[in-house]
C-alpha cells in the first residue's frame, strides 16, 4: 500500500499546486475573451455588515465617500450587527447624508447583509466590501467599468494586504496573495474568476440573490452571476487594502471560519460543478475550492507512506528527508518568527503552508459534522489612514 499512497498523494498534490496554476496561467494567455471597458456611474448602493468595529468603521467610511464616484450617484448602507462596541454610534452620528445606519441584534453576517440590501434605495449595482477593508479613491470607479460589457454581471476587486504591523510571520500570507492575483487575472482573462473576496465587489442588482447563511457571503452572492450565465471578471485597478490578523492564532480560527463556510457554499453552489454546463470553470471550482482545501490527506497520506517505506526505497528516504525539512522549517517560522532563521522567506512560505492545510483539515471536520458558522468576529484591525502605499 505505501507505494501506491505514496505516488497518488505526490499526484494529488502536484496537480493541485503545479500543474492547475500552469493550465490556468497558459490559458488565461493563450484563449483571452475580449472584454469591454468604458467610463460609466451607475447608481451604486455600497453595503457594508459591519461587528464591533468602531476602531476601523471611520477610516473605511472616508475612504469610501473621498472616493472620485460622483456623489448624486452612490449611498452607503451599514448595518451593525450586534456591535457592542461605538460602532452603531458612529455611523448614526456620521455628517454625510449618504451614509444610512440599519441597528441589529447579533443576528449573524447573512442576515445583517439582507437587512443592508432591503435597505438600499434602487441601486443599478450593488458594491459589496468588508468593514476593515480601505478603498483607493479609485476604486469605485474602476469597479464599475467592465459593467460596459453587457455580458459581465459580476467585477472582484483587488484585495491587498496593508504591511503587517509587528508580525513577521505574515510574509508568507501576503506572499501567497500575490501569486493568487496572478491566477485571477489569468482566470479573467480567459472567461470568469472562480469568485470574488469581501473586500471589494460589486454585481448588477438584478443578479443579486438573498445571502445564505453558514456560508461564505462572498463566494455564494458573487457566483450567482456565473450561475445566471454572466461573466465574473477581475479587476486589479480597484484595490481594498486590508490589515493582516494581529497573531498567528487568529488568522488560523480566521481561515477555519472561512473556510467552513466556503466549502458549504460549494455545497449550495453544486451545480457549477457540473462540467456539461460551465466547462473549465468546473474545473477551477472544484481544483481551487474543494481539492485545495483537503490537500492535508494526500499531506498526511505521504508522510506516513514515506516514513512507512524509509527502510525499503531510496525514494520513500528522499520523500520522508523533504518533508522533514519543510515542516521543520514551518515550525520555526511558526514558533519563532522574530529570530533570524524564522523571518526568512522559505520558513515563512512553509508556515503559512502548514496553517493553511492545517485550517482546511479543521474546516472539511467542520462540514462532515455539520457544524455551521453564522457568526463572526473581528480578527483585524484596520490600519490608520495613509499606511497603505
Amino acid at each position: 500500500m505505501a507505494p501506491f499512497v505514496l505516488w497518488g498523494s505526490i499526484g494529488l498534490l502536484a496537480h493541485t499546486y503545479v500543474v492547475f496554476p500552469l493550465v490556468v496561467l497558459a490559458r488565461g494567455r493563450l484563449r483571452g475573451r475580449p472584454l469591454t471597458t468604458g467610463e460609466l456611474h451607475p447608481r451604486l448602493s455600497v453595503v457594508i455588515a459591519a461587528h464591533d468595529e468602531a476602531a476601523s468603521i471611520g477610516a473605511k467610511l472616508r475612504t469610501v465617500l473621498d472616493s472620485d464616484y460622483p456623489a448624486d450617484r452612490m449611498e452607503v448602507i451599514v448595518a451593525s450587527d450586534g456591535s457592542s462596541d461605538e460602532t452603531a454610534a458612529i455611523i448614526r452620528d456620521w455628517p454625510d447624508r449618504r451614509v444610512r445606519g440599519i441597528e441589529l441584534g447579533r443576528v449573524g453576517k447573512a442576515a445583517a447583509l439582507n437587512a443592508a440590501l432591503d435597505a438600499t434605495d434602487d441601486p443599478e449595482v450593488v458594491v459589496f466590501t468588508d468593514a476593515n477593508s480601505l478603498l483607493e479613491r479609485t476604486a469605485l470607479r474602476a469597479l464599475v467599468r467592465p459593467f460596459a460589457d453587457p455580458e459581465v454581471g459580476g467585477v472582484a476587486g483587488d484585495q491587498r494586504y496593508l504591511p503587517p504591523q509587528g508580525r513577521p510571520d505574515a510574509r508568507g500570507e501576503r506572499s501567497y496573495w500575490n501569486f493568487d492575483r496572478a491566477m485571477k487575472r489569468a482566470q479573467s482573462r480567459a472567461g470568469n474568476v472562480i469568485g470574488a473576496t469581501g473586500a471589494l465587489y460589486a454585481v448588477r442588482a438584478e443578479l443579486v440573490e438573498p445571502v445564505a447563511d453558514g456560508v461564505t457571503d462572498d463566494f455564494t452572492t458573487s457566483t450567482a452571476v456565473i450561475a445566471a450565465g454572466r461573466r465574473l471578471v477581475f479587476c486589479p485597478e480597484a484595490v481594498a487594502w486590508e490589515p493582516v490578523a494581529p497573531s498567528t492564532s487568529h488568522e488560523f480560527e480566521r481561515k477555519v471560519r472561512v473556510m467552513t463556510r466556503g466549502l458549504r457554499g460549494v455545497v449550495a453552489r453544486r451545480e457549477l460543478l457540473d462540467v456539461r454546463r460551465h466547462g473549465f470553470y468546473a474545473y477551477q471550482l472544484a481544483t481551487h475550492k474543494i481539492l485545495r482545501r483537503l490537500m492535508g490527506v494526500p499531506l498526511l497520506g505521504l508522510v506516513v507512506a514515506s516514513f512507512v517505506g524509509r527502510r525499503r526505497s531510496p525514494l520513500h528516504r528522499a520523500v520522508a528527508g523533504i518533508q522533514l525539512t519543510a515542516y521543520a522549517a514551518g515550525a520555526v517560522g511558526l514558533v519563532a518568527p522574530r529570530t533570524v532563521v524564522g523571518r526568512t522567506r522559505p520558513c515563512q512560505l512553509a508556515a503559512y503552508f502548514c496553517m493553511v492545510n492545517a485550517a482546511g483539515v479543521v474546516a472539511a471536520t467542520n462540514v462532515v459534522r455539520g457544524r455551521r458558522v453564522a457568526q463572526w468576529d473581528n480578527a483585524r484591525t484596520t490600519a490608520p489612514l495613509g499606511v497603505a502605499p
